[in-house]
């Protein structure tokens, strides 16, 4: 094991910290390392997943019914083109 040291932490939180050990019968180390792990945890579950491009959710789901071909891939990328063209475009008046 190896050792680190960490400065300038506030004292309210030291003392949470302190007093959170003591309750659970821990070192101040201990709990220290318990609430560091525990972060560690929280943090990399809470991250969000990559987002998918609508392409790629409709392409996925056509694929997990064996559905892809080359027609499919060409509408895609149709679309996608169409897509690619609009940005910019003034908007209609539909008055």
């Amino acid at each position: 094991m190896s050792d680190m040291l960490i400065r300038d932490i506030p004292e309210p939180l030291k003392r949470e910290i302190e007093q959170a050990a003591r309750k659970g019968g821990q070192s101040l180390s201990g709990k220290a390392i318990d609430l560091l792990r525990k972060g560690i945890v929280a943090e990399r579950e809470a991250k969000p997943e990559p987002a998918v491009s609508a392409w790629d959710a409709i392409r996925s789901a056509f694929a997990a019914e064996n559905a892809i071909g080359d027609e499919f891939a060409k509408m895609m990328d149709e679309i996608e083109a169409d897509r690619k063209r609009d940005f910019g475009r003034p908007i209609e008046d539909f008055e």
